[in-house]
């Protein structure tokens, strides 16, 4: 079985992961990973302190080897079935945070709607 992490912080992992796809977090795009935190209902009980460990955490294990298929893996361990549609709907939001799509977040999502088992039409 995969390591687990808290539902808040796998879906704080695909924002980064989508943000940072492209060698760069935008402002845009680290401002709108803050906006859904604070709003949404499944950060409720998360300690809003954690974000920039949680975000650090996930670079770390980016960085690892086999980092981008071993991350997806501990999301997709950590996102139950229910939440699956957030997770990628949190990542095309940020992917869509700077209004232009660059082609390796479109790819990034891909493999995350891949890693959840998410069908194309979602």
């Amino acid at each position: 079985m995969s390591e687990r992490v808290s539902l808040q912080e796998a879906l704080i992992y695909v924002m980064v992961m989508v943000s940072a796809s492209d060698s760069s977090m935008t402002d845009k795009e680290l401002h709108s990973i803050g906006e859904l935190i604070k709003t949404l209902p499944v950060f409720a009980s998360f300690d809003q302190e954690r974000i920039v460990a949680v975000a650090q955490d996930c670079g770390e294990r980016l960085q690892a080897e086999n980092g981008m298929a071993d991350t997806f893996a501990v999301i997709a361990a950590s996102v139950p079935p229910s939440y699956r549609d957030t997770a990628y709907a949190l990542g095309v939001e940020i992917a869509v945070a700077d209004v232009s799509v660059a082609q390796e977040e479109l790819r990034v999502l891909q493999l995350l709607r891949d890693a959840l088992g998410l069908d194309k039409l979602t």
